[in-house]
């Protein structure tokens, strides 16, 4: 297999399972939104279920890091192939070039947060927090 091959291959697996965590994201908020639903039908206390909200937004931020780096990596392999780079080594590089720009404890939870503000990643979960707040305000 040439290198350019073994860049395709790695492109290939990546793409697909970047598309994955986009389908999974979805359901992160589907099912966010049914839990908060059913908290709200079963008169969950409001505290609590605007912590449960806020778990799943920052659950969320984690898995959409996560995918993030998959996306680093893609456009990385695509710029190697468009380049014609036939440097051997390059190919099945994805948890190295992390490793070896890993920050420190400090930065990673920096990098969920961001994750987490991201405009696609926040929706819906600062409404439903309106939403619990207004509840709350009401029923106190």
């Amino acid at each position: 297999m040439t290198e350019t091959q073994a860049l395709a291959q790695e492109w290939q697996t990546l793409q697909n399972n970047y598309e994955q965590y986009e389908k999974t994201g979805l359901w992160v908020k589907l099912g966010s939104i049914g839990l908060f639903v059913a908290a709200m039908v079963l008169g969950l206390n409001m505290v609590l279920t605007a912590v449960i909200v806020c778990l799943l937004w920052l659950q969320e931020g984690i898995f959409r890091t996560f995918q993030s780096r998959l996306g680093e990596r893609i456009l990385r392999i695509e710029g190697l192939i468009k380049r014609g780079m036939q440097s051997e080594g390059m190919a099945f590089q994805l948890h190295s070039e992390w490793l070896a720009s890993r920050r420190d404890t400090s930065g990673l939870l920096l990098e969920y947060l961001n994750s987490a503000l991201r405009p696609t990643v926040a929706f819906p979960y600062p409404i439903l927090l309106l939403i619990d707040f207004a509840i709350y305000l009401q029923a106190g």
